[in-house]
C-alpha cells in the first residue's frame, strides 16, 4: 500500500512538472510575441494580452491547486500508514517479548482479549500539515509575482 502511494505521488509530481513546463512555454510565446516591434498593437490594446494572461494564469492556478492537493493528500495518507505501521510493529514486538517470557497460553490470550493488540489509525501532528501550507504559499507567491511581471511587462511594452 505504501508503494502504491509513493507511485501515485511520483505520478502526480510528473504531471505537475509537465504542467509547469507547458505553462512556461506558453508564457515564453506570449512574451516573444509582445516583444516583437509591431504597429498593430498599441497602448489601447494592452487589455487584450492582460486578459489573456489573466485567464491563462487562472486556469494554471486551478490545475496547480488540484495537482498539489492530490500530492499532499497522498503524502498525508502515506505518513498516516507509516505511523500506524510503526505502532503496530511496536505492539507486535511487545507481544513477542511477553510471549517469550510467558509460561502459559493463558497470559497471552488474556492480553489479547483485553484489547491490547488493537492498533488505532494514527495521524501526524499539526506541524506536518503546516509543511504543506508553507509549500502551497511558496508556489502561490511565486505565481503571483510571475503574473505581476507579465502584466507590467505587457503594459510597458505596449504603452512606452
Amino acid at each position: 500500500k505504501t508503494l502504491e502511494k509513493k507511485r501515485a505521488i511520483d505520478n502526480q509530481k510528473k504531471k505537475l512538472h509537465k504542467l509547469f513546463t507547458l505553462f512556461f512555454i506558453f508564457l515564453s510565446l506570449v512574451f516573444a510575441s509582445l516583444s516583437q516591434p509591431s504597429t498593430r498593437l498599441q497602448c489601447r490594446h494592452c487589455w487584450a494580452p492582460i486578459c489573456f494572461l489573466s485567464f491563462s494564469h487562472l486556469f494554471f492556478y486551478i490545475s496547480l491547486a488540484q495537482t498539489l492537493r492530490c500530492v499532499n493528500g497522498f503524502k498525508y495518507q502515506r505518513r498516516c500508514h507509516k505511523l500506524t505501521l510503526g505502532l503496530a510493529t511496536e505492539k507486535l514486538r511487545f507481544v513477542k517479548t511477553v510471549a517469550a517470557s510467558a509460561v502459559g497460553e493463558e497470559e497471552i490470550s488474556a492480553a489479547a482479549a483485553a484489547g491490547d493488540l488493537e492498533v488505532a489509525y494514527q495521524e501526524p501532528s499539526e506541524s506536518y500539515l503546516g509543511k504543506f501550507k508553507r509549500k502551497w504559499a511558496l508556489y502561490f507567491g511565486f505565481l503571483i509575482l510571475l503574473y505581476a511581471f507579465y502584466v507590467s511587462f505587457s503594459v510597458v511594452v505596449l504603452c512606452f
